[in-house]
């Protein structure tokens, strides 16, 4: 195993991050959407605006990513980019706290740039994997970083959960002023938990002009696009990742605002979110240890068939007893199927090319994130129903696995390096 410095520092960063994803992005934002910054709008439009704010981000990312990987590459400017991007989101995740009532347009703007700090980020972050650890511990280092995300994570929003439900024991005058003190504790949580990895995780970078950095990056990216084109493998697993990992994120975005749409009552779906967090931190490692021991190909299988489950299931409840099993079957597969995925695209591509191959892995994951909430956005509003909509992201996990079926990452390897020699 490389310097084990290095590879706690760069785990911890998603300890650092997650908690936007957790406090914000998961929580807190969308019940505060509903009920505050679109207040006097219908369930099924907030539904829809919200869904629309994060296909936006994500289509942002889609457009800027692949391109930055490569320069990234060329000038070895990975933790200059994540740290860059970082930034953003942290100061987004604190101007959310100066969005009045009733401005969901502003709201989804702050919204909007803090997803594409968050986002952009993780663009980096999973292009430095390769650089700290090797591709024997790849799946274990992978599933370190999403377990210490989800503990990380968990831990602070069940203090903001805490700061939600005693707003009086922290010097607040009611529950509005606690949530927004908690987008100002992700902020402050982010940006200090990424110090790890900006002093410990190491990347020589090179002295090259401005102008040479864009021009370089983009011929590569060009050529790294004709040869992801060209490798069949890698190109087959991209679409397959597109497709299932669609429905993963569109589970995550839109969960706790399909309980309110079912009617649930918010502080019972905020606890259901804490059950996701600190479930996922073991069974994410134990995720990890299945792939070793058994092969990681077949574990995304696993993971794929318990989400399928989930969606029959979650079409069906009618019970918050029922959306608490919910939650604990997410948490059964959401980290092995993030982690797994991250560590077995890492096994196809050279270290050398990381930031622009994860750039493209990023495209497609953030592409899916455009059409998934896009897709459950549409449905609601067609169907008026939370439940046909929630269905609806079936048919992605299914299509992912099809896909996924002609993969073989040891033969993609091969190829891979022969072409980029």
């Amino acid at each position: 195993m490389k310097n084990k410095k290095s590879i706690y520092s760069w785990a911890i960063y998603d300890w650092a991050n997650s908690a936007y994803a957790t406090t914000v992005m998961a929580g807190f934002f969308p019940l505060f959407f509903k009920s505050y910054y679109s207040a006097n709008s219908d369930v099924v439009v907030s539904t829809a605006q919200l869904g629309f704010a994060n296909s936006i981000s994500s289509f942002i990312i889609v457009l800027i990513a692949p391109l930055l990987g490569a320069i990234a590459d060329v000038g070895s400017l990975k933790k200059r980019f994540l740290f860059i991007f970082a930034f953003l989101g942290i100061l987004n995740s604190a101007l959310l706290v100066l969005v009045e009532q009733g401005s969901w347009q502003m709201a989804a703007f702050v919204y909007i740039l803090a997803n594409i700090g968050f986002m952009g980020s993780n663009i980096f972050y999973d292009a430095l994997l390769s650089s700290v650890t090797t591709r024997k511990n790849v799946d274990f280092v992978s599933g370190l970083g999403f377990a210490f995300g989800y503990l990380g994570g968990g831990v602070l929003f069940a203090f903001n959960v805490w700061m939600l439900q005693e707003p009086m024991l922290f010097g607040f005058n009611d529950k509005t002023e606690a949530i927004k003190a908690s987008f100002i504790s992700v902020a402050v949580w982010w940006g200090v938990f990424s110090l790890p990895l900006f002093f410990f995780v190491e990347e020589k970078e090179k002295n090259i002009k401005t102008t040479t950095l864009i021009k370089d990056g983009y011929i590569r990216l060009k050529t790294t696009f004709t040869k992801i084109v060209q490798i069949k493998g890698v190109f087959l697993f991209l679409i397959a990742y597109w497709l299932y990992i669609d429905g993963v994120d569109t589970i995550i975005r839109m969960a706790v605002d399909y309980g309110m749409a079912l009617g649930f009552d918010p502080s019972s779906l905020i606890f259901a979110l804490l059950i996701v967090q600190f479930v996922s931190f073991p069974t994410t490692l134990i995720f990890t240890k299945l792939a070793y021991l058994w092969d990681t190909k077949k574990a995304i299988y696993l993971a794929i068939g318990i989400y399928l489950v989930i969606i029959i299931f979650a079409s069906m409840m009618d019970k918050v007893s029922e959306f608490y099993i919910l939650a604990v079957m997410i948490a059964l597969v959401q980290g092995g199927i993030q982690a797994l995925s991250r560590s077995y695209y890492s096994k196809m591509i050279p270290t050398n090319h990381s930031a622009e191959f994860f750039a493209f892995y990023n495209f497609m994951g953030k592409f899916a994130a455009i059409i998934g909430p896009l897709l459950v956005g549409l449905v609601a509003l067609y169907s008026g129903s939370s439940r046909v909509a929630i269905s609806s992201i079936a048919i992605l996990f299914i299509l992912g696995a099809v896909f996924l079926y002609f993969v073989d990452e040891k033969k993609i390897s091969k190829e891979v390096n022969s072409i980029l020699k």
